[in-house]
């Protein structure tokens, strides 16, 4: 008598076809993909392209790492922003200010990680990793940002998003001027209305002029209030509005929570009917068992009611490095959706946080 099938192995059987030297990187993920961390990735790249961007799915990416100055803000972060696959930001700050280096034109080098940092310092070259450039890029960076923020329009307190994008504004003159093509993320993000907060705004070289310009008499002031309330209004307007709420986290840190504590806040601190971001896709190298946010699961995620429990299955983390994940997501997504219509959040912002405003208030007055 023939043994019932087991209920296990209704997967799709193994059988990949042969690697093809035309084989596209998106064709490489669906047919080749098969197993461990590589599946994992092609259920990214499969949850991303047919659920996180659809039309009415909010996405938000949290950046960390050394990404723009590798150049993945060039190859992959500016062709997701405007084909309006990235609806709003949360980077350190160091990626912002490594981004500025190509907007304004600056050459960063390929390099060896195989080397004296004494025979570098000597030469005066900087090194992150295998990324080479010269010291001289530090500083006329830092000339470019004191002189653009000593500017009226930055003296007072806002929020992070309305720091970067007026500053996204200058790097995207900058680039008309240079003729570059538009090289910097900080200025698609400005030039398509997605707003980029960052969680710890002193913690960059960035935070260290608008630091030094305090100093000597500037008021500007980056508002961390106005930033967690501005992340939470886009959340909670986005799941209000009828539609979902998505994140996709590259690395883990302070951003990975400032983008996940929106739900917390919505729900835990103000006290509004919410049940966690709808889907959620992270790539990191951190382990679950050390107990670090970067390494920590969408299901111990669930507890603190950041991702909704319904939906986990729509949850995937894929272990690898960012630098070999996000290109393949990229092409992945470009290749099988079409470019959205820009939500321009930026644009939205009061509006959204009057929302917040409202509910939470009517919540107090009812509670009494």
């Amino acid at each position: 008598m023939a043994r019932k099938k087991s209920t296990f192995l209704r997967g799709a059987r193994i059988l990949p076809p042969r690697v093809q030297g035309d084989m596209t990187a998106a064709q490489l993920v669906d047919e080749v993909f098969s197993a461990y961390n590589a599946a994992r990735l092609r259920e990214a790249a499969r949850l991303l392209s047919k659920k996180m961007l659809a039309d009415k799915v909010t996405v938000g990416m949290s950046i960390t790492g050394a990404l723009t100055p590798g150049g993945y803000g060039l190859s992959c972060l500016i062709p997701l922003v405007e084909a309006g696959f990235v609806d709003w930001v949360v980077s350190t700050g160091a990626n912002l200010y490594h981004d500025l280096h190509f907007g304004l034109g600056m050459s960063i080098h390929h390099g060896s990680p195989f080397v004296s940092d004494v025979e570098l310092r000597r030469d005066g070259v900087i090194r992150i990793y295998d990324i080479f450039f010269d010291y001289s890029v530090l500083l006329d960076t830092d000339a470019f940002v004191r002189e653009v923020i000593a500017a009226e329009e930055f003296q007072g307190p806002m929020s992070s998003a309305e720091f970067h994008h007026r500053l996204g504004g200058y790097v995207a003159e900058r680039e008309r001027v240079l003729g570059t093509g538009g090289h910097s993320f900080l200025a698609a993000c400005f030039r398509c209305g997605v707003p980029v907060y960052t969680s710890s705004p002193g913690d960059s070289s960035i935070g260290m002029n608008v630091a030094a310009n305090a100093l000597v008499g500037s008021k500007l002031l980056i508002d961390p209030n106005a930033d967690v309330n501005e992340t939470a209004a886009i959340v909670y307007g986005a799941k209000k509005a009828g539609g979902k709420s998505a994140v996709w986290i590259l690395g883990g840190g302070s951003p990975k929570n400032f983008m996940l504590q929106t739900e917390p806040q919505i729900q835990e601190v103000l006290g509004l009917d919410e049940r966690g971001h709808d889907y959620f896709i992270q790539v990191t190298d951190a382990r679950p068992d050390t107990g670090g946010l970067s390494g920590a699961t969408p299901s111990e995620a669930v507890s603190w009611g950041k991702i909704d429990p319904d939906q986990l299955p729509d949850t995937v983390v894929v272990y690898t490095d960012a630098t070999i994940a996000l290109p393949l997501l990229t092409a992945h997504a470009l290749a099988n959706r079409a470019p959205r219509k820009l939500k321009r959040l930026y644009d939205r912002r009061a509006k959204l946080l009057d929302r917040l405003r409202k509910d939470y208030r009517a919540r107090l007055k009812k509670q009494g």
